[in-house]
């Protein structure tokens, strides 16, 4: 095994693209993190690739195992075609001695097994911080009631988008209620300018939220679905991200892709009923 680190983004884009791209809604996270590097539009906190940490694991095969970190976020993944081999495991992680690695996040049984063996390796534990789940839509259930009209945040709602925004990031922590209140409005007005995050009206008041992620070149990652207590079990987010999904498809994306937290029954039960399908389970594990 051929343990490679790349210092430049646009090197790593063109070894590693084509194979990850074989698991494009899988690969949501990583792939998406990669052309937003390879395209160096946007270089805001963690999106500059000089601070990244990018290598690949290769033999006589090819690439065999593809890692990606940008600080201060944990190490994404992946085996070729889904084939977990221990010795390029080992071999990622004897190459990368020296470089602290938080956590790791991917495909679940790629997450256990880096996990045991990074552990042992350093001496650590580990903690699971969220049992996830991938879904990919390719068609929105047409059966589904649409409530209210979907419009992009706008510098108008910046009197409750903090609190929407920092609530959904709390509720990610296993339904944790307590949230920061928003005092830097920098991240919020960056949200505002990417034009990447809808509210659901209904009668002209806010209800519910949902966003884009990461775009790719046939997929586009949804999140950001958020909907306050007092307006919950209306159907708001079920409308929200159907009305979302069903405007990607007609920007000409193929699939929309999606994260869920296995202990929200919830949120699982709305995204299926709109037309999402689950493809793979997925770890976000921390080292402590």
């Amino acid at each position: 095994m051929q343990f490679k680190l790349y210092t430049d983004v646009h090197e790593f884009y063109n070894d590693a693209f084509d194979v990850l791209m074989r698991h494009e809604a899988q690969n949501m996270i990583i792939l998406g993190n990669l052309i937003i590097g390879h395209e160096g539009k946007d270089k805001t906190g963690w999106r500059d690739p000089a601070n990244w940490l990018m290598a690949t694991v290769s033999d006589a095969n090819g690439i065999r195992l593809t890692a990606l970190m940008t600080p201060p976020h944990n190490i994404t993944l992946y085996a070729t075609d889904n084939i977990i081999e221990p010795d390029a495991v080992y071999c990622l992680i004897d190459g990368l001695e020296g470089h602290e690695i938080p956590g790791v996040m991917t495909e679940k049984n790629l997450a256990e097994c880096f996990a045991k063996a990074y552990s042992e390796r350093k001496g650590l534990t580990c903690k699971t911080i969220m049992d996830q789940r991938i879904y990919e839509l390719k068609e929105v259930d047409p059966d589904i009631k649409r409530t209210g009209v979907v419009r992009l945040v706008e510098e108008k709602d910046m009197y409750f988008f903090p609190y929407w925004l920092e609530a959904f990031n709390a509720s990610k922590a296993y339904g944790n209620t307590e949230m920061p209140v928003p005092l830097n409005e920098e991240e919020y007005r960056y949200r505002i300018s990417a034009k990447k995050i809808y509210i659901l009206e209904v009668d002209g008041i806010p209800v519910s939220m949902a966003g884009y992620t990461r775009e790719m070149i046939t997929a586009i990652g949804v999140a950001y679905v958020y909907t306050p207590p007092y307006y919950r079990g209306k159907g708001y987010a079920t409308s929200c991200v159907a009305q979302l999904s069903q405007m990607a498809l007609d920007r000409g994306f193929t699939r929309c892709v999606l994260y869920t937290d296995l202990l929200n029954p919830t949120s699982n039960s709305i995204y299926q009923k709109i037309g999402y399908k689950p493809i793979c389970d997925s770890l976000m594990l921390k080292f402590e």
